[in-house]
């Protein structure tokens, strides 16, 4: 396949395939169409047949070439896949739109420190497990970690102790090894129902760039439990547009990671 796309990326044998689409047609016949010298056609016309996509057979004095159409017909399968492939992603190719044009517009409003202090954002879900199950999702530092990564992020540390004074911590690592930090503490911890703390985000000096104020509350429901998450910002500096231009859209991601991982489990215990 690799071969069949560098074939056809010179511009001068796309033409030739182009003309022999038509009918089978002789190096002179070809060189005289495409405006190229005779030697200059037989070596595009050599590098096809090596890609499998010309044959050449005899013809009484001539020599002729044609176009093999299955080595194309591969080819358009190949593209036919990877078309619907973008197709079925354009939702991921739409949350980084979102976040460049987050980034841009507060990189317009970020010009003094604490210029985002006070901003609220609210969350919510209905996860398809009982509240103790949801409840172990946030305190319980393995199943905390299956979830809580954005696209492309891995969680590198992440604990969130449920006692008053508890540590909180998140630390990432993005797919360049870059490495993002944040720490802070617990102030509420009430199993299974509600629970408060902190998380301010570090710069690579460990300094704070932001901190957030998260007040997460579970309610049973009869399809479950709805999670309601409340997001308060302080402390923000300037550099922080990244972060700041992220939180809606990363929430969102992880939280939408933790419905799809509740409803799953819920299903595999089901067939069990």
């Amino acid at each position: 396949m690799e071969g069949i796309a560098s074939a056809l990326g010179d511009g001068a044998r796309w033409r030739i395939v182009e003309l022999l689409a038509e009918r089978p047609r002789s190096v002179g016949e070809l060189a005289e169409l495409t405006g190229l010298r005779q030697p200059q056609t037989t070596k595009h016309l050599q590098t096809l047949a090596r890609a499998g996509l010309v044959t050449v057979f005899p013809l009484g004095q001539r020599r002729v070439y044609a176009v093999d159409a299955e080595p194309l017909s591969a080819l358009e399968r190949r593209l036919r896949e990877l078309v619907e492939t973008i197709e079925a992603h354009a939702g991921e190719r739409a949350v980084v739109a979102r976040y460049r044009a987050a980034i841009e517009a507060e990189s317009v409003v970020a010009d003094r420190e604490r210029w985002a202090d006070g901003r609220a954002f609210s969350f919510e879900r209905v996860l398809a497990v009982p509240r103790d199950l949801a409840w172990r999702y946030w305190v319980d530092a393995d199943l905390l970690a299956s979830w809580l990564a954005p696209t492309p992020m891995t969680v590198t540390a992440c604990v969130i102790e449920p006692k008053r004074g508890g540590r909180a911590v998140l630390d990432y690592r993005d797919a360049e090894g870059q490495q993002y930090r944040s720490e802070g503490r617990v102030h509420t911890a009430k199993a299974p129902g509600h629970l408060v703390f902190d998380l301010s985000v570090l710069d690579t000096a460990g300094a704070i760039s932001f901190t957030g104020h998260y007040d997460l509350t579970l309610t049973a429901v009869p399809e479950g439990t709805r999670l309601h998450l409340d997001l308060t910002i302080t402390e923000t500096t300037v550099d922080a547009v990244p972060y700041i231009a992220g939180i809606e859209t990363g929430w969102g991601q992880v939280l939408d990671n933790l419905t799809d991982i509740a409803r799953h489990n819920t299903e595999k215990e089901a067939q069990s």
